[in-house]
């Protein structure tokens, strides 16, 4: 399969049909979809019609755009006018949304080719995509395993070579960790760098959305084309953001810090292996690469209680409008409050009811200081940590997943092992900042034997152009990243 670069490149110079683009995108879906169920929603004529409209575009002679002919797929919790609109869980099955989100918008703009909607954990509640209402995913490398979660819909059918680019959302690492345990590109921007305007609320204070990719350069072409001002997010920053995939591709000089925080014995000791590989990648590229000792991150270690307070919280308040009388199926109770009950008891999966009682419980009036308001105190002392790690160094790099795809079933009866997975990638998203994971090989050794292994950046806030463009002088330096041969990749 191509870049993504690679197919708008050969679209507007008239060397490809995009209306055959399409229909190569859809038959790879329909051959590789029954293992992995990545979709939950395509639609067939849409991308058909639109493929014909641009082609007709680039006849004429006009800009066909910068992804041009690209099939992207989008994570079911963005919206596209007209379209299904679930966020995974049955309390909105059937809805169609009514508007157009922001990045949908930009995606279409620039001759994207919307191909379909993906699977998620229920309101994006989860880490292996098996919280999802309508079944759960597969991982493209071993279908007796999870792809990750939330956007394991997204990561999978990037991984399995549906499509080059899918858009995901992350709260505490649902785009990043997925993307390691499926072999791709994850990148979340900087909070406030995308807009959430048509993105379906978890936690508002977290919540990014960001691309997937088969490429590291790819995800830099599309975080610039959706990134950017947009008023109808009041969170969303303004202000030009530096192009990443214009930026150089160099890492001579850059200093890099991997803390011991990160590394330690809760990471499986194969993934530690492919990631001191990484470095030493990063090191004869010329990157200064310094081991940080213990405490620097003092507070990264609460990152786990600190992001299930904070985003619990705002879960049970963001979810609150899901009551039957405006979205979705309801579940008819004898007085108003039965019907509330009744709808949202049966509606919600297992993972929302517990967080949303979490987090009611947490801003409740006599725990509101003792939990929440303290979990933001250390959500703070986070911030403060890794802003004075950034006057020492550039980027700061770590495992993205403590192990690889672990089997299905495996964690789910034990919702505390299952939230440790967030244990490396929340820390970035309580401080806001942008990081990307990328692969770096496969486990050569242990339970996760042959299975991907990301390498986490991270970057200081609003540096989401130099995070992407040493994610780009990785893959370049180590060579094209392994790719699924369940479905005809190659080894590197």
């Amino acid at each position: 399969m191509l870049s993504a670069s690679s197919i708008a490149n050969r679209v507007r110079a008239g060397e490809l049909d995009p209306v055959a683009v399409a229909t190569e995108a859809l038959s790879r879906l329909d051959a590789r979809e029954p293992a992995v169920h990545a979709y939950l929603h395509v639609d067939r004529e849409d991308v058909m019609q639109r493929a014909e409209a641009l082609a007709q575009r680039v006849h004429r002679g006009d800009d066909p755009g910068r992804l041009a002919g690209v099939p992207v797929s989008l994570k079911d919790n963005i919206a596209v006018k007209g379209q299904t609109l679930t966020a995974g869980s049955r309390i909105l099955e059937g809805y169609r949304a009514p508007y157009t989100s922001h990045v949908a918008e930009r995606l279409q703009a620039e001759g994207a080719l919307l191909l379909g909607r993906t699977n998620l954990d229920e309101f994006a509640m989860g880490a292996s995509t098996e919280n999802s209402a309508y079944g759960a995913s597969r991982n493209p490398w071993d279908t007796s395993r999870v792809p990750g979660g939330s956007s394991g819909g997204s990561a999978a059918a990037v991984g399995a070579g549906i499509v080059p680019v899918a858009l995901g959302s992350e709260t505490g690492g649902s785009i990043r960790q997925p993307a390691a345990l499926c072999g791709v590109t994850g990148f979340k921007p900087t909070y406030g760098h995308v807009s959430r305007y048509g993105l379906v609320a978890f936690g508002s204070s977290l919540d990014q959305i960001g691309p997937i990719t088969a490429h590291a350069e790819d995800a830099a072409l599309v975080y610039d084309v959706i990134a950017g001002a947009d008023p109808r997010d009041s969170t969303c920053l303004r202000g030009e953001r530096p192009s990443a995939a214009r930026a150089k591709a160099d890492v001579e000089g850059l200093r890099i810090a991997v803390p011991e925080d990160f590394v330690d014995d809760s990471v499986d000791a194969h993934v530690l292996m492919r990631v001191s590989e990484a470095m030493a990648v990063l090191e004869e590229a010329g990157a200064i690469v310094k081991v940080v000792e213990r405490g620097r991150l003092a507070h990264a270690p609460l990152s786990i209680p600190v992001y299930y307070l904070v985003s619990s919280s705002e879960a049970a308040a963001n979810l609150s409008r899901f009551d039957g009388m405006r979205y979705g199926p309801r579940h008819e109770g004898d007085t108003l409050l039965d019907t509330y009950r009744a709808t949202r008891g049966e509606l919600f999966g297992p993972e929302v009811r517990r967080r949303i009682m979490l987090g009611t419980f947490a801003l409740s009036a006599g725990y509101h200081d003792a939990w929440y308001r303290k979990a933001l105190q250390v959500r703070r002392l986070i911030q403060r940590e890794f802003e004075a790690l950034f006057e020492e160094f550039d980027l700061v790099a770590a495992p993205t997943s403590p192990f690889g795809a672990f089997s299905m079933g495996e964690k789910t009866d034990d919702p505390y092992a299952m939230y440790l997975c967030d244990l490396l990638t929340a820390p970035a998203c309580l401080a806001g900042l942008p990081s990307v994971s990328v692969p770096c090989g496969l486990s050569k050794r242990g339970p996760y034997k042959g299975l991907p292994v990301g390498l986490q950046l991270i970057g200081a806030a609003g540096e989401d152009h130099r995070v992407l463009a040493t994610a780009r002088a990785f893959e370049s330096e180590r060579g094209e990243p392994e790719r699924c041969e369940l479905f005809g990749g190659s080894a590197a």
